[in-house]
C-alpha cells in the first residue's frame, strides 16, 4: 500500500513538472527549404524580367546557406562568394549589408577589419513578425540591381511564417 502511494506521488509530480519544463523553450520562427526556393524563384523572376543574371542566396538566422543558385551567364563567378556572404552579413548583423558599406563611407573604416562579412549592397535581413529569421543575398551587375533583386524575393516571404520549437 504505501508502495503505491509513493508511486502516485512520484507519477503525479513527474506529471506536473512536464508542463514546467515544456515552457522553458521558446517558439521560434524558422525560415523552410520551401520558403528559400520561392524566395529565389521569385528574385530571379524579377532579375530574368530585367534582363540580368547572378546569383541569389538565402541564409538562415545564424548565416548558415539554405539555398544558392547561380543563374545561367552570371554577371560575375565571384557572385558564387559574395551572394552568400552578403546574406550572411545581413543575417548576423540583423540589418542590410549595405548598412556596413555606409558606414565605411562615412569613416567607420575599423568595419573593414570584421572578418568573413561582405560590406556591399545585396544582403537584406528577413524579418517577420519583428524578429530576423534569416537573410537574401544577392550578387548581379550593379549595387542597385543586387538591392532590386534581393527586394523582389523579399516579396514571397509569407506572413507570419514557420516556427519551430528550436
Amino acid at each position: 500500500m504505501r508502495i503505491a502511494i509513493v508511486c502516485g506521488l512520484v507519477f503525479g509530480t513527474v506529471a506536473l513538472l512536464q508542463p514546467g519544463a515544456a515552457a522553458q523553450f521558446a517558439e521560434k520562427k524558422v525560415l523552410t527549404l520551401e520558403i528559400a526556393r520561392k524566395i529565389v524563384a521569385t528574385a530571379e523572376e524579377e532579375a530574368a524580367r530585367n534582363h540580368l543574371a547572378g546569383v541569389v542566396a538565402v541564409v538562415d538566422d545564424g548565416g548558415w546557406p539554405i539555398l544558392i543558385e547561380r543563374m545561367d551567364h552570371a554577371a560575375y563567378i565571384a557572385s558564387v562568394e559574395l551572394a552568400p556572404g552578403k546574406a550572411r552579413t545581413a543575417a548576423l548583423f540583423k540589418k542590410s549589408s549595405q548598412a556596413l558599406e555606409d558606414a565605411i563611407n562615412h569613416g567607420r573604416v575599423a568595419a573593414v577589419t570584421a572578418p568573413g562579412f561582405i560590406e556591399m549592397q545585396g544582403g537584406l535581413p528577413i524579418v517577420v513578425d519583428g524578429e530576423v529569421i534569416g537573410a537574401i543575398g544577392a550578387s548581379f551587375d550593379t549595387p542597385e540591381h543586387d538591392v532590386q533583386i534581393a527586394q523582389a524575393g523579399l516579396a514571397a516571404v509569407p506572413r507570419g511564417g514557420p516556427k519551430s520549437n528550436d
